[in-house]
């Protein structure tokens, strides 16, 4: 192995160590479409130019100001990536461990497996052995969480607005997939989808 090789073993073997990956999901509470999370992984100095450019929880934001941000969160971040679990899945195994899936996916789409999560809310990643914390309202105290936030809400709109095609009648590209009244109002004139979470409805007592 020469010097530089090295070295870049040595710098890899750093950043494994040190990768601390925020998470978080969006679309939990969604009737329609899938369940997606990030995973984040940033520096101290780049966490504080994000804050300062307006990085916070994507639920504060507008839809604009998040797609303003994304580009910044992908040039300032060590590592970034997203997953999520189908509608099939959600049905199968509920919710919580169909957001769990989403949640691995992303982490083992990281370039290095993290030191330890950071997970916004209160319950734990119970599929992860490593080392985690939960933060309640993470999104809005950690960074990286927060900029997770946003990367999973925006490629879940983003999915939304894509499938407004293929599924119009229900004004996806408007609720993405939440349960407004207008959406219920839809599926009672329309009847569900394939991509209707069917046991979110059932317990509405939708269908």
């Amino acid at each position: 192995m020469t010097i530089q090789e090295e070295k870049e073993e040595g710098l890899q073997q750093i950043l494994i160590r040190s990768s601390v990956a925020g998470i978080d999901e969006v679309g939990k509470g969604a009737v329609f479409g899938p369940v997606f999370s990030a995973a984040v992984v940033i520096s101290k100095k780049n966490g504080l130019i994000l804050k300062q450019l307006g990085v916070t929880d994507s639920k504060k934001l507008s839809a604009k100001k998040r797609e303003s941000l994304l580009p910044y969160i992908f040039s300032l971040s060590s590592d970034y990536s997203f997953g999520q679990s189908s509608v099939k899945e959600i049905d199968k195994f509920g919710i919580r461990y169909a957001t769990e899936l989403s949640m691995v996916r992303a982490i083992k789409k990281l370039k290095y497996k993290p030191s330890k999560l950071l997970i916004d809310g209160p319950l734990t990643l119970r599929p992860w052995k490593g080392i985690q914390k939960n933060i309640k309202s993470g999104d809005s105290k950690v960074i990286s969480i927060a900029a997770a936030s946003i990367i999973a809400k925006v490629m879940r709109d983003f999915l939304m607005k894509r499938l407004e095609d293929k599924y119009s009648g229900y004004l996806i590209y408007k609720n993405k997939g939440y349960g407004t009244k207008a959406h219920f109002l839809s599926l009672q004139k329309n009847g569900i989808t394939d991509l209707h979470r069917k046991s979110f409805l059932n317990k509405l007592k939708i269908i």
